[in-house]
């Protein structure tokens, strides 16, 4: 029999049109989670020593005998992003029982990592039971993930409004603005003041040095430091990171979208969880502490800025958020420190949300850094 005679049955490929495409929302949201996972897993990163432990003993460790179902609950709620955005990160190439089963995984060999290198701080106990919560937390995060492709990466009307509203290039804009209503949930001692690095880094120099060290009070040490300044700091610091969001959000929005209510919508998100975080970490009586004269100076002062520049070009609005980012990140590192905030700081009390505050202060540390990346990176300018 000849070649020509020999033939295949006609296996019908499978329509990746039909399937959609990759989501880089999900891919860098996946890298976000997992750097917040990294940075709460390890809070406060200080202190590191090596006790003679192998860092895997935990694993053969009885149950522990105390425990609380508040902890049991975070362990796992803080691990099902984590698996639904894998599952989703993983599409189209991997679906269904293997996209699950990676997701599933690759996160309890995360979640085993992160306990293990606990054993080298001392403020952290590595803990089976919470390497097994995490493990579930991951898997029925990945099972909502795949649960959840079909509506969100296929038929998603969600993602026809993105494509109508936002640039072709929003995708990483849009989760570095998402990130900032969550980043006002770290307890700051000026309104929006991200970015605060002298802190850690007195903190470090300390630990290195045996000794206490203030940055700040070095620094402020030989002047008087008046009222006024510390109000006109805030005002300058609320002022230009209100300006630096709301444009880098402004910048990507088509004119066919209702950018007016979305920045509104924006800003009114910052600060309710700014409210709720304060209620929840402190007291319901401090839950617009933060709304002082010279913060709502700085709302307002933002204001009248975005009245005027939300009709700018996106390459004007770029620009223009980038400095009043740059600004602010200037002034809240080289204002000095609050003295009102740190007598409230005094009634705050991390215990039990000790996970939950270094990814809140992770987030609240990179912010400025992540804005002012993709404001200025190439790949995201085109409108």
């Amino acid at each position: 029999m000849s070649d020509s005679a020999i033939s295949t049955p006609n296996i019908p490929a499978p329509d990746l049109a039909k399937l959609g495409k990759a989501s880089v929302f999900a891919r860098i949201a996946l890298l976000m989670i997992t750097l917040l996972v990294v940075y709460a897993s390890w809070y406060p990163l200080s202190g590191w020593r090596d006790n003679g432990m192998v860092p895997w003993a935990y694993l053969s460790d009885a149950m522990p005998r105390y425990w609380t179902w508040f902890d049991l609950i975070v362990n796992i709620l803080g691990y099902i992003p984590l698996g639904a955005l894998s599952v989703l990160a993983l599409y189209p190439f991997l679906r269904g029982l293997k996209a699950i089963a990676l997701s599933t995984v690759a996160g309890i060999l995360l979640a085993m990592l992160m306990e293990a290198v606990q054993t080298y701080l001392p403020s952290r106990v590595p803990s089976n039971l919470d390497l097994l919560t995490n493990s579930i937390g991951v898997f029925l995060g990945s099972l909502c993930g795949e649960f959840l492709r079909t509506q969100l990466l296929e038929h998603s009307r969600l993602r026809s409004l993105r494509h109508e509203w936002f640039s072709d290039q929003a995708s990483s804009g849009l989760i570095v603005i998402g990130l900032w209503p969550l980043a006002q949930i770290y307890p700051q001692g000026y309104l929006f003041g991200h970015g605060q690095l002298l802190p850690i880094i007195s903190g470090w120099l300390s630990s290195a040095a045996g000794t206490p060290i203030d940055l700040s009070q070095l620094l402020w040490n030989e002047y008087s430091v008046t009222v006024e300044q510390y109000l006109m700091a805030e005002v300058i610091i609320t002022a230009c990171c209100m300006t630096g969001a709301v444009l880098a959000l402004l910048c990507q929005i088509r004119e066919s979208a209702p950018k007016y209510l979305l920045a509104f919508a924006l800003l009114v998100s910052a600060l309710v969880i700014k409210a709720m975080a304060n209620a929840i970490l402190f007291a319901p009586d401090n839950a617009l502490s933060w709304l002082t004269p010279s913060a709502a100076g700085g709302l307002l002062i933002g204001a009248i800025m975005l009245a005027g520049l939300s009709m700018a070009p996106p390459t004007a609005q770029r620009r223009v958020a980038i400095l009043a980012i740059l600004i602010s990140l200037c002034v809240v590192n080289l204002a000095p420190a609050n003295p009102y905030f740190q007598s409230t700081l005094q009634d705050w009390a991390q215990g039990r949300f000790l996970n939950f505050n270094g990814a809140a202060q992770f987030l609240s540390l990179i912010w400025p850094g992540l804005a002012i990346w993709f404001l200025s990176h190439k790949i995201h300018q085109t409108h």
